[in-house]
């Protein structure tokens, strides 16, 4: 018992060490759907009076896409002393859709765009968080709108901003904060725009991958010392933010990750779409279940991934994914099958119709609450770029919106009972189960595990 506490204490003072910038309640507004977002964010964008900043996977050639990008055409137009730049992958945005051929580009449009707007600019640069693709993406989030943060992990494009019939469903929140919003910023401009690697993917000129191969090892290796500046040092007991961010194992995000788990006093919540947790997490979990805590994780039902393929459509290997996520979920519930008996461990499975699930977060008592585009898995962990905010909450000021988004994430969730209700490599389609008794057999989908 002792050595549990002292464990806890440890966790706390990291947590308690953290740099915190003071937030006032009236300037968090949570968002509750992907309609909001989108209006959200194109009316910050035409009402921004000094900068615009987009940080995200892609901004894809659609209406949802074509939406964004011609609204900061249009901002920029009208006040020309905006400024203005969009962040994306530099490999996402020189290829197709999965299993698509590279021809008519994101980056093709950017280019396009640029030559139809002379005079007018918008730049959008590429970031190479590693050589290839497949090893590490920019999976930084958050949009700088003058002195607002935007947070959320979609990317921009019709099923993100449901734009059309279907939506991916994730968590958007606006936080009105000049001192947020320049430390991400001091970021963004120091640590990825001064950068030989990156480069400006509306110009036709720009190099080939190959080309900036030593740049982008550099830069990446440069990533894993970065961290945001922040001035601010709020107290411990009012309405804080901290803005997180890393690459690697060991990187300030992971570790606070796990001291937040860890330091769980009654409860801890955790969204994420892919079931696939690093050990690490999947034992901090274990570790609350042992010491009598109560455990929620929220994860999509597999035909609420976005990889899944559908039975009447052409076989992907890609599609194997939510499949492989499912029998990790029944594995782990099947060895937590005494703390789901004991009302301990709630697992539930989001699913609305042909929509898809893409949250992701941590609520820790009452107290805190984690803002992520982190998946929790072991890509997340490894190989991409990613960032979060951590809001302190104390006073539980922000408990009436807390509870209202966590009640309308829950809306379309069944609770598993019992382990054996998730379906098993035999229930599976042919296809399916050719392919991955195929992969277990040359041991590759452990490899699969740590890179997708």
């Amino acid at each position: 018992m002792m050595l549990s506490k002292f464990r806890r204490t440890k966790h706390q003072q990291h947590l308690a060490q953290l740099p915190k910038i003071p937030q006032t309640v009236a300037d968090v507004q949570t968002l509750y759907s992907p309609e909001d977002f989108r209006l959200a964010l194109l009316n910050a964008i035409a009402g921004a009076k000094k900068r615009i900043y987009l940080v995200a996977l892609y901004l894809e050639q659609d209406e949802g896409g074509d939406a964004v990008l011609s609204a900061l055409y249009r901002a920029c137009e009208l006040r020309p002393e905006l400024e203005v730049g969009v962040l994306v992958d530099w490999h996402r945005a020189q290829r197709g859709r999965i299993g698509a051929a590279a021809v008519n580009t994101n980056a093709d449009w950017y280019c396009r765009m640029a030559q139809d707007h002379p005079g007018v600019q918008v730049p959008v640069y590429g970031v190479p968080v590693n050589t290839r693709e497949a090893l590490g993406v920019l999976h930084l989030k958050g949009f700088i709108i003058d002195d607002t943060v935007i947070y959320s992990g979609a990317s921009l494009n019709d099923v993100y901003l449901h734009q059309l019939d279907k939506y991916r469903y994730d968590r958007y929140q606006l936080i009105h904060n000049p001192s947020l919003a320049d430390c991400m910023l001091g970021y963004i401009k120091h640590h990825l725009l001064n950068a030989p690697a990156v480069n400006r993917l509306d110009n036709p000129d720009r190099p080939k991958s190959i080309e900036i191969k030593n740049d982008t090892r550099l830069f990446r290796q440069s990533l894993r010392d970065a961290d945001y500046t922040c001035n601010d040092a709020a107290t411990d007991d009012r309405l804080t933010v901290t803005p997180l961010v890393g690459l690697g194992k060991q990187s300030p995000l992971n570790k606070t990750i796990h001291h937040l788990m860890s330091c769980a006093d009654s409860k801890l919540i955790l969204c994420t779409p892919y079931f696939n947790m690093p050990a690490l997490l999947v034992r901090n979990i274990i570790s609350l279940l042992r010491q009598n805590k109560q455990v929620e994780i929220i994860v999509g039902d597999k035909t609420a991934n976005d990889f899944y393929i559908p039975e009447d459509q052409p076989f992907k290997i890609i599609g194997a994914l939510p499949y492989l996520y499912e029998i990790n979920l029944r594995r782990f519930l099947g060895r937590l099958q005494r703390y789901v008996d004991n009302g301990q461990l709630v697992v539930r499975l989001w699913k609305d119709g042909d929509n898809t699930y893409h949250l992701k977060g941590m609520w820790v008592d009452d107290e805190w609450q984690l803002l992520t585009g982190n998946n929790l898995n072991p890509r997340a962990w490894r190989l991409d770029l990613e960032n979060a905010l951590l809001i302190h909450d104390p006073k539980g000021e922000l408990r009436e919106q807390r509870e209202h988004e966590l009640g309308l994430i829950r809306t379309h969730t069944t609770a598993v009972t019992h382990f054996t209700e998730l379906q098993g490599i035999g229930d599976y389609p042919v296809k399916v189960r050719k392919l991955i008794r195929r992969l277990r057999r040359i041991r590759v989908d452990r490899l699969i595990s740590r890179i997708l």
